[in-house]
Protein backbone atom coordinates (compact mmCIF):
# COMPACT_ATOMS: atom_id res chain seq x y z
CA UNK A 1 0.00 0.00 0.00
CA UNK A 2 1.50 3.18 -1.19
CA UNK A 3 2.34 5.74 1.83
CA UNK A 4 1.29 9.21 2.65
CA UNK A 5 -2.39 10.73 2.58
CA UNK A 6 -3.93 7.58 0.89
CA UNK A 7 -3.16 5.16 4.36
CA UNK A 8 -4.88 8.27 6.80
CA UNK A 9 -8.59 6.27 5.90
CA UNK A 10 -6.71 3.20 7.86
CA UNK A 11 -6.76 5.16 10.54
CA UNK A 12 -9.22 6.45 13.41
CA UNK A 13 -8.49 10.21 12.74
CA UNK A 14 -10.55 12.67 12.75
CA UNK A 15 -10.51 14.59 9.02
CA UNK A 16 -10.06 17.86 10.26
CA UNK A 17 -6.81 16.53 12.52
CA UNK A 18 -3.11 16.47 11.03
CA UNK A 19 -1.39 14.18 13.16
CA UNK A 20 1.84 15.71 13.30
CA UNK A 21 2.69 14.48 17.24
CA UNK A 22 2.43 10.36 16.51
CA UNK A 23 5.28 10.21 19.12
CA UNK A 24 3.31 10.99 21.93
CA UNK A 25 0.27 8.66 22.15
CA UNK A 26 0.73 6.57 18.46
CA UNK A 27 -2.63 5.90 16.63
CA UNK A 28 -4.03 2.44 15.68
CA UNK A 29 -5.29 1.24 12.66
CA UNK A 30 -8.81 0.82 12.28
CA UNK A 31 -8.28 -3.49 12.01
CA UNK A 32 -6.45 -3.67 14.98
CA UNK A 33 -8.74 -1.75 16.99
CA UNK A 34 -11.23 -4.37 15.40
CA UNK A 35 -8.88 -7.21 16.62
CA UNK A 36 -9.11 -5.81 20.07
CA UNK A 37 -12.81 -5.53 20.07
CA UNK A 38 -13.04 -9.16 19.35
CA UNK A 39 -10.36 -10.33 22.49
CA UNK A 40 -12.59 -7.82 24.94
CA UNK A 41 -15.74 -9.74 23.48
CA UNK A 42 -14.43 -12.94 24.14
CA UNK A 43 -13.02 -12.04 27.71
CA UNK A 44 -16.62 -10.97 28.20
CA UNK A 45 -18.53 -13.40 26.80
CA UNK A 46 -16.62 -16.48 28.74
CA UNK A 47 -14.91 -14.77 31.06
CA UNK A 48 -13.61 -18.01 33.06
CA UNK A 49 -12.40 -19.81 29.53
CA UNK A 50 -10.55 -16.76 28.41
CA UNK A 51 -8.69 -16.04 31.01
CA UNK A 52 -7.55 -19.25 32.49
CA UNK A 53 -7.23 -20.90 28.81
CA UNK A 54 -7.07 -18.44 25.73
CA UNK A 55 -5.12 -15.83 27.61
CA UNK A 56 -1.91 -17.35 28.31
CA UNK A 57 -2.05 -18.94 24.54
CA UNK A 58 -2.68 -15.39 22.81
CA UNK A 59 0.14 -13.63 25.73
CA UNK A 60 2.43 -15.93 24.62
CA UNK A 61 1.87 -15.32 20.89
CA UNK A 62 2.54 -11.76 21.32
CA UNK A 63 5.51 -12.38 23.30
CA UNK A 64 6.92 -14.33 20.72
CA UNK A 65 6.14 -12.19 17.96
CA UNK A 66 7.66 -9.20 19.15
CA UNK A 67 10.64 -11.18 20.56
CA UNK A 68 11.43 -12.11 17.30
CA UNK A 69 10.60 -8.35 16.28
CA UNK A 70 13.41 -7.33 18.22
CA UNK A 71 15.73 -10.24 18.51
CA UNK A 72 15.30 -11.27 21.41
CA UNK A 73 15.37 -14.29 23.10
CA UNK A 74 11.65 -15.05 24.38
CA UNK A 75 12.47 -15.96 27.86
CA UNK A 76 14.24 -12.02 28.47
CA UNK A 77 10.88 -10.35 27.07
CA UNK A 78 7.42 -9.68 29.06
CA UNK A 79 4.49 -7.11 28.18
CA UNK A 80 3.80 -4.38 30.92
CA UNK A 81 1.32 -1.43 30.46
CA UNK A 82 3.79 1.13 29.90
CA UNK A 83 7.69 1.71 29.54
CA UNK A 84 7.37 3.69 33.22
CA UNK A 85 5.80 0.26 35.27
CA UNK A 86 8.87 -0.82 33.60
CA UNK A 87 11.56 1.45 35.37
CA UNK A 88 9.94 1.81 38.18
CA UNK A 89 9.77 -2.23 38.16
CA UNK A 90 13.64 -1.79 38.55
CA UNK A 91 13.98 1.46 41.02
CA UNK A 92 12.21 -0.58 43.61
CA UNK A 93 13.31 -4.04 42.92
CA UNK A 94 17.09 -3.38 43.21
CA UNK A 95 18.46 -3.61 46.40
CA UNK A 96 20.43 -0.34 47.01
CA UNK A 97 23.51 -0.12 49.29
CA UNK A 98 25.59 2.70 50.72
CA UNK A 99 26.58 5.31 48.06
CA UNK A 100 24.97 3.63 45.18
CA UNK A 101 24.58 6.43 42.58
CA UNK A 102 21.93 6.06 39.49
CA UNK A 103 23.59 8.44 36.48
CA UNK A 104 21.30 9.74 34.06
CA UNK A 105 21.68 12.37 31.69
CA UNK A 106 19.90 15.67 31.10
CA UNK A 107 17.72 15.37 28.55
CA UNK A 108 16.14 12.33 30.82
CA UNK A 109 12.16 12.09 30.18
CA UNK A 110 10.57 13.77 33.19
CA UNK A 111 8.74 10.72 34.16
CA UNK A 112 11.84 8.60 34.61
CA UNK A 113 13.57 11.46 36.46
CA UNK A 114 10.62 11.42 39.15
CA UNK A 115 11.07 7.63 39.62
CA UNK A 116 14.53 8.33 39.61
CA UNK A 117 13.71 11.07 42.76
CA UNK A 118 11.37 8.75 44.04
CA UNK A 119 13.69 5.71 44.78
CA UNK A 120 16.76 8.44 46.37
CA UNK A 121 13.62 9.94 48.44
CA UNK A 122 12.42 5.93 49.79
CA UNK A 123 16.23 5.11 50.20
CA UNK A 124 16.70 8.34 52.13
CA UNK A 125 20.69 8.31 53.07
CA UNK A 126 21.55 4.97 50.55
CA UNK A 127 21.04 6.06 47.07
CA UNK A 128 22.03 9.51 45.14
CA UNK A 129 22.17 10.31 41.44
CA UNK A 130 23.99 12.29 39.13
CA UNK A 131 23.10 14.09 35.97
CA UNK A 132 25.17 14.19 33.37
CA UNK A 133 25.13 17.59 31.43
CA UNK A 134 24.48 17.94 27.48
CA UNK A 135 23.26 20.31 25.13
CA UNK A 136 22.05 19.70 21.41
CA UNK A 137 23.26 19.63 18.80
CA UNK A 138 25.85 16.97 19.98
CA UNK A 139 27.99 14.26 18.45
CA UNK A 140 28.01 10.89 19.96
CA UNK A 141 31.47 10.59 20.82
CA UNK A 142 30.94 13.51 23.09
CA UNK A 143 27.57 11.91 24.85
CA UNK A 144 29.92 8.83 25.60
CA UNK A 145 32.66 10.64 26.68
CA UNK A 146 30.53 12.86 28.98
CA UNK A 147 29.36 9.89 30.62
CA UNK A 148 32.73 8.65 31.60
CA UNK A 149 33.66 11.77 33.05
CA UNK A 150 30.72 11.47 35.11
CA UNK A 151 31.64 8.15 36.27
CA UNK A 152 35.47 8.73 37.06
CA UNK A 153 33.64 11.49 39.52
CA UNK A 154 31.55 9.38 41.23
CA UNK A 155 34.26 7.16 41.51
CA UNK A 156 36.66 10.25 42.90
CA UNK A 157 33.94 10.87 45.17
CA UNK A 158 34.79 6.71 46.86
CA UNK A 159 30.61 6.34 45.54
CA UNK A 160 29.66 3.29 43.66
CA UNK A 161 28.31 4.08 40.00
CA UNK A 162 24.94 1.12 40.30
CA UNK A 163 23.23 2.11 37.07
CA UNK A 164 22.92 4.17 33.91
CA UNK A 165 19.52 5.15 33.20
CA UNK A 166 19.68 6.88 29.09
CA UNK A 167 17.36 6.88 25.95
CA UNK A 168 17.12 5.04 23.00
CA UNK A 169 15.26 8.48 20.94
CA UNK A 170 15.23 11.09 23.42
CA UNK A 171 12.26 13.08 23.87
CA UNK A 172 12.83 16.87 24.27
CA UNK A 173 14.86 17.52 21.87
CA UNK A 174 14.17 14.26 20.22
CA UNK A 175 16.92 12.64 18.78
CA UNK A 176 18.91 9.37 18.00
CA UNK A 177 20.70 8.12 20.96
CA UNK A 178 23.78 6.64 20.86
CA UNK A 179 22.34 3.65 22.94
CA UNK A 180 24.17 0.47 21.43
CA UNK A 181 27.63 2.20 22.16
CA UNK A 182 26.52 3.08 25.74
CA UNK A 183 25.31 -0.35 26.68
CA UNK A 184 28.99 -1.40 25.84
CA UNK A 185 30.62 1.15 28.07
CA UNK A 186 28.19 0.21 31.17
CA UNK A 187 29.19 -3.21 30.57
CA UNK A 188 32.89 -2.28 30.57
CA UNK A 189 32.87 -0.14 33.91
CA UNK A 190 31.04 -2.80 35.62
CA UNK A 191 27.30 -0.52 35.29
CA UNK A 192 24.00 -1.66 35.17
CA UNK A 193 22.37 -0.30 31.59
CA UNK A 194 18.54 1.24 31.43
CA UNK A 195 17.33 1.78 28.30
CA UNK A 196 14.80 4.28 27.78
CA UNK A 197 13.40 3.07 25.16
CA UNK A 198 9.45 4.27 25.00
CA UNK A 199 10.49 5.83 21.22
CA UNK A 200 12.14 3.10 19.68
CA UNK A 201 10.07 -0.39 18.97
CA UNK A 202 8.42 0.32 15.25
CA UNK A 203 10.86 3.12 14.59
CA UNK A 204 14.21 1.89 15.04
CA UNK A 205 15.50 -1.32 14.19
CA UNK A 206 16.51 -3.47 17.29
CA UNK A 207 18.50 -6.46 18.08
CA UNK A 208 18.30 -7.18 21.68
CA UNK A 209 19.99 -10.38 21.68
CA UNK A 210 23.54 -8.46 20.45
CA UNK A 211 23.05 -5.21 22.01
CA UNK A 212 22.05 -6.98 25.65
CA UNK A 213 20.82 -4.18 27.84
CA UNK A 214 20.74 -5.02 31.62
CA UNK A 215 17.04 -3.49 31.09
CA UNK A 216 15.37 -2.06 28.19
CA UNK A 217 11.46 -0.97 27.94
CA UNK A 218 10.11 0.29 24.94
CA UNK A 219 6.46 1.35 24.01
CA UNK A 220 4.40 -0.87 21.70
CA UNK A 221 1.44 1.64 21.62
CA UNK A 222 3.84 4.39 20.28
CA UNK A 223 4.96 3.50 16.80
CA UNK A 224 4.12 -0.54 16.07
CA UNK A 225 0.30 0.81 16.57
CA UNK A 226 -0.66 -1.41 18.90
CA UNK A 227 -3.34 0.45 21.37
CA UNK A 228 -2.88 1.67 24.74
CA UNK A 229 -1.66 0.43 27.20
CA UNK A 230 1.57 -2.06 25.78
CA UNK A 231 5.11 -2.04 26.11
CA UNK A 232 7.67 -4.76 26.50
CA UNK A 233 10.11 -5.48 28.93
CA UNK A 234 13.70 -6.63 28.43
CA UNK A 235 15.32 -8.31 30.85
CA UNK A 236 18.33 -10.56 30.36
CA UNK A 237 18.41 -13.44 32.49
CA UNK A 238 21.25 -12.86 34.45
CA UNK A 239 19.44 -10.15 35.99
CA UNK A 240 15.75 -11.40 36.39
CA UNK A 241 16.52 -12.37 39.64
CA UNK A 242 16.45 -8.69 40.75
CA UNK A 243 13.25 -8.50 39.88
CA UNK A 244 11.23 -10.83 42.16
CA UNK A 245 7.82 -8.47 42.57
CA UNK A 246 5.90 -6.93 39.54
CA UNK A 247 3.88 -3.78 40.18
CA UNK A 248 1.48 -4.62 41.80
CA UNK A 249 2.69 -7.90 43.17
CA UNK A 250 1.24 -10.91 41.30
CA UNK A 251 0.53 -14.57 42.31
CA UNK A 252 3.36 -15.23 40.52
CA UNK A 253 5.45 -13.60 43.31
CA UNK A 254 7.88 -16.30 44.54
CA UNK A 255 9.09 -15.89 48.17
CA UNK A 256 12.33 -15.76 49.50
CA UNK A 257 12.67 -19.30 50.84
CA UNK A 258 10.51 -20.80 47.62
CA UNK A 259 13.18 -19.16 45.22
CA UNK A 260 15.74 -20.78 47.66
CA UNK A 261 13.82 -24.15 47.04
CA UNK A 262 13.50 -23.84 43.41
CA UNK A 263 15.46 -25.25 40.43
CA UNK A 264 17.73 -22.87 38.86
CA UNK A 265 16.69 -23.68 35.61
CA UNK A 266 13.19 -22.87 36.46
CA UNK A 267 13.70 -19.16 37.90
CA UNK A 268 13.86 -18.27 34.30
CA UNK A 269 9.97 -19.05 33.61
CA UNK A 270 9.19 -17.90 36.92
CA UNK A 271 10.16 -14.29 35.80
CA UNK A 272 7.43 -14.81 33.20
CA UNK A 273 4.56 -16.12 35.09
CA UNK A 274 5.28 -13.59 37.44
CA UNK A 275 4.69 -10.94 34.79
CA UNK A 276 1.89 -12.78 32.60
CA UNK A 277 -1.42 -11.91 34.98
CA UNK A 278 -1.25 -9.02 37.62
CA UNK A 279 -4.45 -8.98 38.59
CA UNK A 280 -7.53 -8.48 36.20
CA UNK A 281 -7.26 -5.90 34.30
CA UNK A 282 -8.09 -4.62 30.32
CA UNK A 283 -4.75 -6.58 28.60
CA UNK A 284 -6.18 -6.64 25.16
CA UNK A 285 -4.34 -4.77 23.82
CA UNK A 286 -1.22 -6.57 24.61
CA UNK A 287 -2.87 -9.60 22.65
CA UNK A 288 -3.01 -7.65 19.44
CA UNK A 289 1.15 -7.19 19.13
CA UNK A 290 1.20 -9.97 16.65
CA UNK A 291 -1.63 -8.84 14.74
CA UNK A 292 -0.14 -5.41 14.85
CA UNK A 293 3.24 -6.45 13.24
CA UNK A 294 0.93 -8.90 10.40
CA UNK A 295 -0.28 -5.69 9.66
CA UNK A 296 2.64 -4.15 9.03
CA UNK A 297 4.49 -6.97 7.40
CA UNK A 298 1.38 -7.89 5.15
CA UNK A 299 -0.12 -4.47 4.55
CA UNK A 300 2.98 -2.03 4.54
CA UNK A 301 5.64 -3.92 3.43
CA UNK A 302 7.47 -5.03 6.57
CA UNK A 303 9.53 -3.20 8.73
CA UNK A 304 12.46 -2.25 6.85
CA UNK A 305 10.17 -0.42 4.05
CA UNK A 306 8.44 1.45 7.21
CA UNK A 307 11.67 2.60 8.88
CA UNK A 308 13.04 3.90 5.63
CA UNK A 309 9.38 6.01 4.63
CA UNK A 310 9.72 7.53 8.41
CA UNK A 311 13.78 8.41 8.24
CA UNK A 312 13.85 9.54 5.05
CA UNK A 313 10.56 11.69 5.57
CA UNK A 314 11.82 12.99 8.55
CA UNK A 315 14.86 14.37 7.42
CA UNK A 316 13.53 16.05 4.33
CA UNK A 317 10.37 17.21 5.63
CA UNK A 318 12.17 18.76 8.44
CA UNK A 319 14.59 20.34 5.86
CA UNK A 320 11.82 21.56 4.11
CA UNK A 321 10.15 23.52 7.11
CA UNK A 322 13.41 25.18 8.12
CA UNK A 323 13.47 26.21 4.39
CA UNK A 324 10.56 27.80 4.78
CA UNK A 325 11.07 29.70 7.66
CA UNK A 326 14.92 30.67 7.68
CA UNK A 327 16.06 28.64 10.24
CA UNK A 328 17.40 25.05 10.93
CA UNK A 329 17.06 21.61 12.14
CA UNK A 330 18.85 20.44 15.21
CA UNK A 331 21.37 18.27 13.80
CA UNK A 332 25.14 17.29 14.79
CA UNK A 333 27.67 16.97 12.55
CA UNK A 334 27.56 13.63 11.36
CA UNK A 335 23.68 13.43 10.88
CA UNK A 336 22.64 10.77 13.09
CA UNK A 337 20.10 12.91 15.56
CA UNK A 338 17.56 12.60 12.68
CA UNK A 339 18.47 8.94 12.33
CA UNK A 340 15.19 8.18 13.42
CA UNK A 341 11.37 9.40 12.84
CA UNK A 342 11.53 12.35 15.18
CA UNK A 343 13.15 16.14 14.44
CA UNK A 344 13.47 19.58 15.94
CA UNK A 345 13.21 22.78 13.99
CA UNK A 346 14.07 26.00 14.82
CA UNK A 347 11.54 28.94 15.24
CA UNK A 348 12.28 32.31 14.33
CA UNK A 349 11.49 32.82 17.89
CA UNK A 350 13.44 33.86 21.19
CA UNK A 351 12.82 33.72 24.75
CA UNK A 352 14.48 37.51 26.48
CA UNK A 353 16.91 38.10 23.75
CA UNK A 354 18.73 36.69 20.56
CA UNK A 355 20.81 34.45 20.15
CA UNK A 356 23.85 33.05 18.32
CA UNK A 357 22.51 33.09 14.39
CA UNK A 358 19.48 34.92 15.09
CA UNK A 359 18.19 37.48 11.92
CA UNK A 360 16.66 40.80 12.23
CA UNK A 361 13.14 39.92 11.63
CA UNK A 362 13.17 37.12 14.42
CA UNK A 363 10.80 38.05 17.36
CA UNK A 364 12.35 38.02 20.87
CA UNK A 365 9.49 37.04 23.66
CA UNK A 366 9.60 39.12 27.39
CA UNK A 367 10.18 36.54 29.75
CA UNK A 368 7.16 38.05 31.63
CA UNK A 369 4.58 37.23 28.30
CA UNK A 370 5.88 33.45 28.44
CA UNK A 371 2.60 32.12 30.50
CA UNK A 372 0.48 34.12 28.39
CA UNK A 373 2.47 33.34 25.19
CA UNK A 374 2.74 29.33 25.64
CA UNK A 375 -0.92 29.44 26.75
CA UNK A 376 -1.84 30.85 23.60
CA UNK A 377 0.54 28.68 21.29
CA UNK A 378 -0.93 25.73 22.82
CA UNK A 379 -4.50 26.73 22.34
CA UNK A 380 -4.31 27.93 18.95
CA UNK A 381 -2.24 25.07 17.31
CA UNK A 382 -4.82 22.15 19.06
CA UNK A 383 -7.88 24.35 18.44
CA UNK A 384 -7.42 26.62 15.23
CA UNK A 385 -4.95 24.23 12.94
CA UNK A 386 -6.08 21.33 14.28
CA UNK A 387 -2.89 19.28 15.08
CA UNK A 388 -0.20 19.36 18.05
CA UNK A 389 3.74 19.92 17.87
CA UNK A 390 5.42 20.11 21.21
CA UNK A 391 6.88 23.24 21.59
CA UNK A 392 10.13 23.93 24.06
CA UNK A 393 13.42 25.38 24.45
CA UNK A 394 16.83 24.94 24.02
CA UNK A 395 18.71 27.83 25.87
CA UNK A 396 16.38 30.76 25.16
CA UNK A 397 15.17 29.53 21.34
CA UNK A 398 12.30 28.01 20.88
CA UNK A 399 11.72 24.52 18.75
CA UNK A 400 9.20 22.22 17.68
CA UNK A 401 9.45 18.03 17.14
CA UNK A 402 7.38 16.70 14.82
CA UNK A 403 7.13 13.23 14.25
CA UNK A 404 6.98 11.62 10.84
CA UNK A 405 4.87 8.45 9.76
CA UNK A 406 3.40 6.46 7.25
CA UNK A 407 0.03 7.90 6.83
CA UNK A 408 1.95 11.85 6.53
CA UNK A 409 3.76 13.31 3.63
CA UNK A 410 5.79 16.22 2.75
CA UNK A 411 2.23 18.43 2.01
CA UNK A 412 1.73 17.37 5.71
CA UNK A 413 5.14 19.74 6.55
CA UNK A 414 4.19 22.36 4.61
CA UNK A 415 1.31 22.61 6.80
CA UNK A 416 2.67 22.61 10.14
CA UNK A 417 5.03 25.24 8.11
CA UNK A 418 1.58 27.15 7.65
CA UNK A 419 0.65 26.64 11.15
CA UNK A 420 3.67 27.72 12.84
CA UNK A 421 4.11 30.96 10.39
CA UNK A 422 0.29 31.89 11.84
CA UNK A 423 1.89 31.14 15.38
CA UNK A 424 5.47 33.52 15.05
CA UNK A 425 2.98 36.56 12.75
CA UNK A 426 0.66 35.99 15.99
CA UNK A 427 3.75 36.39 18.64
CA UNK A 428 5.29 39.66 16.92
CA UNK A 429 1.64 40.98 16.78
CA UNK A 430 1.38 40.32 20.73
CA UNK A 431 -2.55 38.32 20.00
CA UNK A 432 -1.74 36.91 23.07
CA UNK A 433 -2.29 39.47 25.51
CA UNK A 434 -5.32 41.19 23.32
CA UNK A 435 -8.68 39.88 24.77
CA UNK A 436 -10.07 36.88 23.21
Amino acid sequence: MEFGANLKKEFPLDSSWTNLNHGSFGTVPKTILLKQREYQDKALSCPDQFMWFEYPRLVEESRAAVAELVQAPLENLVLLGNATEGLSTVFRSLHWESDDVILHFSTIYDITKKAIEFTIDHHAGKVSTQQIHIEYPIEDEDILSRFKEAVETVNAASKTPRICVFDLVSSQPAGLFPWQAMVKACKELGILSMVDAAQGVGMVKLNLAEVDPDFLVSSCHKWLFVPHSCSIFYVPRRNQHLLTSTLATSRGYLSIDQRASAPTSDLSKYFVKNFEFVGTKDVSAWLTVKDAIAYRRDVLGGEENIMQYLTTLNKDGSKRIAERLGTCVLENAKGTLTNCALSNIALPVWLGMKGDGAKETDTVLPPEEINSAMEWMLGTVLYHYKTSMPLFLIGNRFFVRISAQVYLGLEDYDYAADTIEGIVKGLKEKVYLKPS
